[in-house]
């Protein structure tokens, strides 16, 4: 029995099919299914019901799963505890951050960082918020950086800071015209979204009372890229809602288009980090946090009076 006939046999469970388990565990398909074969033939059962379409545990092949799940979890502990040493931070420390925060954040910090700690590996990927808290949950990040609230009993939240949303227009929209906008101002505007499943998409939606995607006689477009999204609105395409990290600084007119802020009380959004284990990588955790909180511009440290948008 090995970790690796263990962790195939968690694809096929997550997957319920054989190809793509092996292409999620980047090995082969008749490569994956010998290895299951042969964990089958040691332990004397069968972990699952090939008979069926999406392939299935057997009851048995359930509690192998379970207990696979916690034995992978365990080993990985025993990298942590391999690589801590209380008075020095190093190791690997793995990171998933949502799409609408990474660009404009981990610039921020991410020099200083490794430059005042140069042994600890740093690992980020971009998921969703959905994908950030099941990799949390599976053990397969360290941390996660997300933009809404995290209710999972076995997630910690420390939070980083309150963003402001901004309006991003066209240079012929009817709102540039107005010095702030103000919430009202969404009601009916034709605004253009991220892709569901995009928490900025969500909370973009709430602010709004009554919201269609923008739609143009020949165009209609949904996209999970913000950069994407700035582009079409500087084509003279409507407009959309942005992170303030989203528009450098706040310059008050861009080559092509209007960013226009909201009165108070200014609608936002709390960046925390989020993670799942108190022991061994907490300093770590410690550590990366305050490094952010030390980089970000001071604008996302006042506390005016905001609408905070969950």
């Amino acid at each position: 029995m090995t970790l690796t006939q263990l962790s195939y046999i968690i694809a096929v469970d997550k997957y319920r099919h054989f190809a793509t388990a092996a292409e999620k565990s980047y090995v082969t398909q008749p490569t994956l299914s010998m290895q299951i074969h042969k964990l089958e033939d040691e332990l004397g059962v069968t972990i699952f019901d090939r008979s069926k379409s999406p392939v299935v545990p057997t009851e048995i092949g359930e509690k192998i799963i379970s207990q696979a799940k916690t034995i992978l979890k365990e080993s990985k502990q025993l990298s942590d505890i391999a690589n801590f040493k209380e008075n020095e931070l190093r190791g690997t420390f793995k990171v998933g951050i949502i799409p609408t925060v990474a660009p404009y954040l981990v610039p921020l910090f991410i020099r200083s960082f490794i430059k005042k700690y140069p042994n600890i590996d740093l690992v980020f990927e971009e998921l969703l918020t959905g994908e950030v808290l099941e990799k949390l949950g599976n053990d397969q990040i360290d941390a996660g950086i997300i933009a809404t609230p995290a209710e999972q009993s076995y997630i910690y939240t420390e939070d980083l800071y309150v963003e402001p949303f901004v309006g991003y227009l066209s240079q012929s929209h009817p709102l540039t015209k107005k010095k702030q906008l103000v919430i009202d101002d969404l009601d009916q505007s034709n605004i253009w979204l991220l892709s569901e499943g995009h928490c900025f998409r969500d909370q973009t939606v709430q602010l709004c009372k009554e919201i269609q995607d923008h739609k143009d006689p020949d165009i209609e477009f949904k996209s999970g890229n913000l950069e994407t999204l700035k582009r079409l609105v500087e084509q003279n395409f409507g407009m959309t809602l942005l992170p303030w990290t989203a528009v450098n600084q706040l310059e008050n007119q861009c080559s092509n288009a209007v960013i226009k802020e909201f009165k108070s009380p200014v609608p936002s959004r709390k960046v925390r980090l989020i993670y799942g284990r108190k022991h061994l990588k907490k300093t770590i955790i410690e550590a990366f946090k305050e490094s952010i909180c030390s980089s970000i511009p001071s604008e996302l440290k006042q506390s005016e009076e905001r609408v905070l948008v969950e």
